[in-house]
């Protein structure tokens, strides 16, 4: 099977400083409506962990559309300021779906 034109998942762990941890968790949530939103987005779920980390899972149609995606204002300057929001840097991978992409369920509209 090809990957060429796979979808592209990008997930990981993210650990806000403990002073911003509400700042982060609210900004991280109101992305969530306005990226299911875009052409190329396939999935984007934020989990918050007991320990107080964020998990993040997206999947993207391309590359392209996440480099898109990564230039949305809000998460710009979120992206821009790491160092402030979190412990550290973001604990992610990215890798390419080799299982298929299920289709959109009967009734519902595909994106």
């Amino acid at each position: 099977m090809s990957t060429q034109n796979a979808p592209l998942a990008l997930y990981g762990y993210l650990t806000p400083r403990p002073e911003r941890a509400a700042e982060v968790r609210a900004l991280l949530a109101s992305l969530v409506e306005p990226t299911r939103a875009e052409e190329g987005n396939l999935e984007y779920h934020l989990h918050e962990q007991e320990d107080g980390r964020l998990f993040l899972y997206e999947v993207w149609r391309s590359k392209a559309d996440l480099d898109l995606h990564n230039q949305y204002p809000p998460l710009r300057e979120f992206l821009d300021h790491i160092p402030d929001y979190l412990t550290g840097p973001p604990d992610g991978s990215f890798g390419t779906m080799i299982s298929p992409y299920p289709a959109a369920p009967a009734g519902t509209s595909e994106k």
